[in-house]
């Protein structure tokens, strides 16, 4: 009776966590090997309800993976995600990821081309590049999704 008491109890301790990781949101993320700040990102990630797996790429598969999933060349960055339907490139904040999958645009995805610092995974302490988040449309065009300020 105390074990399945305890059971119990130990199971009812650990359901907020279990429905949390159930309510995250998968997302995979493609990567070269021991990339820091690709790490930092998928961090970033998962404190704000994601869920990443990654997987690591040789840098010229890597960028093939890019072009053959709709990302111009002048929004490439260092990692390249894909979730329920759409490509994130780089260093694009878990919020607007959050918003396109809420309004879900007939888009390719988001990207945030190069590495700003101050981007999520690029954190510098207090400083911040100002940068933008590109919508990428599927003929390839981009418009500003979001635009974060610098300091």
């Amino acid at each position: 009776m105390k074990r399945s008491l305890a059971a119990l109890a130990l199971a009812l301790a650990l359901l907020p966590a279990a429905q949390a990781l159930a309510q995250a949101t998968p997302i995979e993320v493609r990567k070269t090997n021991g990339c820091g700040c690709c790490l930092a990102w998928m961090e970033h990630l998962e404190e704000n309800g994601f869920a990443p797996t990654g997987q690591d790429m040789f840098a010229g598969l890597l960028v093939r993976f890019k072009l053959d999933n709709g990302v111009p060349p002048r929004m490439v960055s260092c990692h390249t995600a894909l979730v329920d339907g759409y490509v994130i490139e780089g260093h694009v904040p878990a919020s607007d990821i959050r918003r396109l999958l809420a309004e879900r645009p007939d888009a390719v995805g988001l990207a945030v081309p190069e590495m700003p610092l101050g981007s999520p995974g690029m954190d510098q302490g207090r400083w911040r590049e100002a940068y933008d988040v590109f919508l990428i449309r599927n003929d390839g065009s981009t418009e500003v999704f979001a635009s974060y300020e610098g300091n």
